[in-house]
This record gives C-alpha cells, structure tokens and sequence, in this order.
C-alpha cells in the first residue's frame, strides 16, 4: 500500500498543477490513512471500506483540526482514489460519496499602496545588498509573483527591452508578465552594481554567489517591515495579494488578473473582487452621513 503511495506522490510532481507543498502535505494527509489502515490489517485499498473510512474520519476530527484541514485530507484521498482507479486495476472508492466540511474563504491581507510605498522607502540604494533586497521585493509586488516564482527566476526570464518577465509557475506553466519602467531601472542598478560579480543563471544571488533562498527572503522582509512601521505581519504573499487587489482597485478587468496571477480557476481571483467590495464597503459606513 505505501508503494503505491509513493508511485501516486510521484506522479503529482509530473502530471499535477500543485505545488511542491501540497505534494508534501497530500502524502501526510494519506500516509496516516494508511497507516491506520494496517493497524487494522487491511493490506489492499480494494477492500476499504465506507465505515473504515468513516472510522478514521471520527479520530482525524477529533483533533480538533479546522474544516479547511479536513476538505484537505478529503482532497487528498479523493485525488489518491482516482490515481488508483485509473492506474492501479482498483475498482473500489469509499471516498466518492463523502462530503465535505464547509469552509469560510478567509479574505487575505494586504497592504494599502501607501503601505507598500513605505516598505519599499526603507531600503538603502546606496548598499547594494540592499539594492538587491529592494529589486527583490518590488519584483513581486510589481508582477504579483509566488515566492518560489521569484527565486526561481532567472537571467534570461528577464526582456528589459520589452519590460516583461518569463515566470514558471504552478505545474511548469509558463506566462509573461509585463512590468513598469520604475522596476526596469531597478534591475538594471541592480544587475551592474551587485550582479555582474557572480556567474551563474540564477537572477537573484546571496552574498556567495548561489540562488537565493526563499526563508532569506522571508527573513529580510519581516525585518523590513518592522522598520517600515508596519503593523500586519507582512510576509511575501501579502505583496502578491496587494498586486492583484491594487490593480482591481483602479480598474483591471477579472481576466487579466487571473492571467498575470497565473490561476486556473477564475474563482480564485474573484476572493480579490470580495476584498475590494469589503473595503469599500467599510470607507461607505464610515463615511457616508446617512451610515451615522
């Protein structure tokens, strides 16, 4: 059963849009499935049954784990299924007909432009270490990027003739993505007076010349953010949201958001759309005199 396991997890990384964390968190989810499948001396996924599952469903939920978590490990084992009847000769699915929780889509931060304004202020150009922080985090919020998207960039992704930039994104889909001319002269400042002194393809370098790493990026905007005076916890994904939000903010249709964002479905976009409407709504109630 756990060969199986592993063969399904492998084939995420070829065949699925997920990213390297929801490989990791499908194969914890299952693996403790079926683990308790073999406490109780089951050895084929032929012969699970609904009242298995159902039993260790009332141990996974006494955990006290969220709804979200739960939808989760249902996901998981329904994707798992589907791999097993497709691949595997498996004609049973105890999973097809089991609902799952409701959960609440909890509306992302973001930071206000004036916000990301005074982020991006406290950065010295004049250090080229911090150049580089600086071209760093503009980059992502000037093009809304993943964080594994922006230090997986590299030198050739870049066409400063044409402003745009080459991303691989979820499930190695590409898309290019225009950016403003503010960026352009930061990269180019930042390419001769911090990269040009290492070889190598990756764009963004750490001190020793290698690929620089996603807990480094993090680790320099939460230090940043502080003394910015900002008072969210700001990570990378903040400045993401903030991009997709400021550009709905000031007229960008739907569509073109979910291009740049590089998401599948438009009704992930659309949480952006409620953000706005929210906001809106709270400057209406404030200050509208008939909301007193």
């Amino acid at each position: 059963m756990q060969e199986l396991l592993e063969q399904y997890i492998k084939s995420l990384a070829i065949t699925h849009s997920g990213s390297k964390n929801t490989s990791e968190s499908y194969y914890r989810d299952i693996s403790g499935f079926v683990n308790f499948l073999e406490e109780k001396n089951i050895h084929s996924y032929e012969d699970v049954t609904k009242d298995d599952l159902y039993e260790y469903i009332g141990i996974y939920r006494s955990k006290k784990i969220s709804n979200a978590t739960y939808s989760r490990f249902l996901s998981a084992l329904r994707s798992f299924y589907r791999y097993l009847n497709t691949n595997c000769g498996i004609t049973n699915n105890p999973v097809s007909s089991i609902r799952g929780a409701k959960v609440k889509r909890e509306l992302p931060d973001i930071l206000s432009f004036d916000d990301v304004e005074r982020l991006l202020d406290v950065f010295d150009l004049d250090s080229s270490t911090e150049l580089r922080d600086r071209t760093i985090i503009e980059t992502i919020y000037a093009c809304g990027l993943r964080l594994s998207e922006v230090t997986s960039l590299n030198l050739d992704d870049i066409d400063l003739r044409n402003m745009t930039l080459r991303v691989i994104g979820k499930g190695s889909k590409m898309r290019i993505i225009p950016f403003y001319p503010r960026l352009k002269e930061l990269i180019i400042r930042y390419l001769n007076e911090y990269r040009i002194q290492f070889d190598g393809d990756a764009l963004f370098v750490s001190l020793r010349g290698t690929r620089i790493s996603n807990r480094a990026i993090e680790k320099m905007l939460d230090k940043k953010s502080v003394e910015a005076g900002i008072k969210i916890n700001v990570h990378p994904h903040i400045l993401r949201h903030s991009f997709a939000s400021h550009l709905l903010d000031n007229g960008a249709d739907l569509r073109t958001v979910q291009e740049l964002l590089g998401h599948e479905n438009l009704s992930t976009t659309q949480t952006y759309t409620h953000l706005t409407l929210d906001r809106l709504k709270k400057t209406v109630n404030k200050a509208h005199p008939h909301s007193k």
